[in-house]
């Protein structure tokens, strides 16, 4: 085990798929040279060369297009957005193609890509470099949406991604990539559809995932440290397919549920899951399912005091809990 950054995480999980099958390719906007805008694929191309490697242009539709071609001709490309909010230009590709291609030819192609696209504000890009557009994705059949935060979870399922047959989007929070956490050196995998719990309570749900995750176990510490009582905090590392069961078999024990995410609120991964506890525990609840998310307001803004006020942090996390706990 080594101590690793969450970038370095995924820099690795993708240097061993490299190394595994020698189908596998990188392809994007500066991964090869500069070694990617946060410096993710560095040394990768001097280690496979320009052919397995691959520098695109600036075309997010064309790489996407071209890895739909990639993948139908035996290859397994793992295609890089810069930021998640460039992937809009290849929407078309990625849902009429690449989430579809096994369908449409009633299994004849199939279509094995990892997307990788950095999402969320924070790091002062405001717009075209800090949306979180993640639940468009998770709304496609046939595609599969990860989203882990924790190093050990991101290389895992690099590797994990790359070996399967089924398309996918990793991704990436930027506002978290120096977090660091203990990462075995030798290759692994890290199970698809399964949520983790990180903190173990009975008196209330936290479900999240991202950079939020992080700021809902502090808010939880110090609920508990200053009223005590015991939070649960989920994080759900794949956002599609979901874990039903762990969301489920959480709040059916605690009874109450606050859903936390980056995203806007309005057609959030929340409100799906939301509807989920509805559905299933609704006889559980001891209070009402709550969300809170970033505002819908069209961009992350570039001013600092209003990027503040955009984005939540543990204070923000810590008032809705006092609120729920009060039912």
């Amino acid at each position: 085990m080594a101590e690793k950054l969450l970038i370095q995480a995924i820099h690795d999980g993708l240097d061993e798929a490299l190394a595994e099958d020698e189908r596998v390719v990188i392809f994007g906007e500066d991964v090869g040279t500069r070694g990617g805008v946060f410096r993710v694929t560095d040394g990768l191309k001097d280690k496979y060369g320009p052919m397995r490697v691959i520098d695109a242009p600036l075309a997010e539709s064309l790489i996407i297009g071209a890895g739909v071609g990639m993948a139908a001709n035996g290859l397994i490309p793992i295609a890089e957005m810069q930021f998640q909010d460039f992937s809009t230009p290849a929407m078309d590709q990625i849902m009429s193609e690449v989430a579809r291609l096994r369908y449409r030819s009633n299994g004849d192609w199939g279509c094995p890509m990892v997307i990788r696209m950095p999402y969320g504000g924070g790091i002062h890009g405001a717009l075209y470099h800090s949306q979180s557009i993640e639940a468009i994705y998770t709304h496609v059949p046939g595609l599969k949406v990860v989203a882990p935060i924790d190093p050990y979870d991101a290389k895992g399922c690099c590797e994990k991604q790359s070996s399967t047959p089924i398309p996918s989007s990793i991704s990436s929070t930027r506002r978290r990539i120096g977090r660091s956490a203990e990462v075995p050196d030798e290759p692994y995998t890290v199970p698809i559809g399964k949520a983790k719990i990180v903190r173990e309570g009975s008196d209330l749900t936290i479900i999240s995932y991202g950079a939020y995750l992080y700021e809902a176990l502090q808010a939880a510490d110090d609920f508990v440290d200053e009223q005590g009582g015991s939070i649960e905090v989920i994080d759900l590392r794949t956002l599609k397919p979901l874990d039903n069961e762990t969301i489920l078999e959480s709040v059916m024990k605690t009874g109450k549920a606050l859903i936390v995410h980056e995203a806007n609120r309005f057609g959030g991964i929340g409100g799906e899951i939301a509807a989920i506890i509805a559905e299933e525990a609704f006889a559980y609840l001891d209070g009402p399912v709550v969300r809170l998310t970033s505002a819908d307001v069209p961009a992350m803004p570039y001013s600092p005091p209003l990027e503040k006020a955009f984005l939540l942090d543990k204070d923000d996390i810590r008032a809705a809990i006092d609120r729920l706990t009060a039912f």
